[in-house]
């Protein structure tokens, strides 16, 4: 009898601290609400910028089109696959989700580095603004990640550094689809060198700075 009492007081002592737990929205919800905060910065340069010029550009280099749409499902497969790498009970195997689209990404703008030599009077990017399109999605990533990663703190990521990672391929990628709308130049070599130097570097800082942030104590 004295030990069922004993047991009594220890639950009731166990459960005097505890308190509700507000229960974690479904990934795909989440990853909604980080494509609206996507959206309303590329509302901002659509008002803002010269939305018509970027479409002439994708008429008459359907390249550019491609290029625009496999990062942008680059961006949203990414997200997709933190979100759901946030989760404990995922697979690493989500981390391959965005691998198609970015090869659709990369490729497409690959085969746009021929195009001077097949289109008269193409625009290419200079080493100087090849450097701004570099700042421009490093910048434009960092706010992009902060949110990212202030959302996948609420999960429980097991592996907190490859969720950084491909949370921070997510916003590289969607920075790099923002900034058609403010890049007048078509693909050239030095142009996609740079645009991969920022992809990958956004990708590695946010794997180091954010996989701290994820790793649970």
């Amino acid at each position: 009898m004295a030990s069922s009492d004993a047991n009594i007081r220890l639950i009731e002592t166990l459960g005097s601290d505890l308190r509700p737990v507000r229960r974690l929205a479904a990934p795909g919800w989440r990853v909604l609400l980080w494509l609206t905060v996507v959206a309303a910065v590329a509302v901002a340069m659509v008002l803002y910028g010269d939305a018509g010029e970027m479409i002439r550009r994708f008429v008459v280099a359907p390249d550019l089109s491609l290029s625009f749409v496999g990062s942008a499902l680059t961006a949203i497969a990414a997200a997709i696959a933190a979100f759901e790498l946030g989760l404990p009970d995922r697979k690493p195997i989500w981390a391959l989700l965005p691998l198609p689209p970015a090869v659709l990404w990369f490729g497409a703008s690959g085969i746009g580095c021929f195009r001077s030599w097949l289109v008269p009077h193409t625009t290419l990017v200079s080493v100087g603004d090849a450097m701004d399109c570099w700042m421009f999605i490093v910048g434009m990533s960092l706010p992009l990640s902060a949110v990212l990663i202030v959302m996948l703190r609420r999960g429980y990521a097991l592996q907190p550094v490859l969720t950084a990672a491909i949370g921070g391929l997510a916003c590289a990628a969607a920075a790099a689809t923002l900034l058609n709308f403010v890049h007048p130049f078509d693909a050239s070599a030095i142009d996609l060198l740079f645009h991969s130097l920022a992809v990958g570097m956004v990708a590695f800082v946010i794997a180091m700075i954010g996989g701290r942030f994820l790793r649970k104590r």
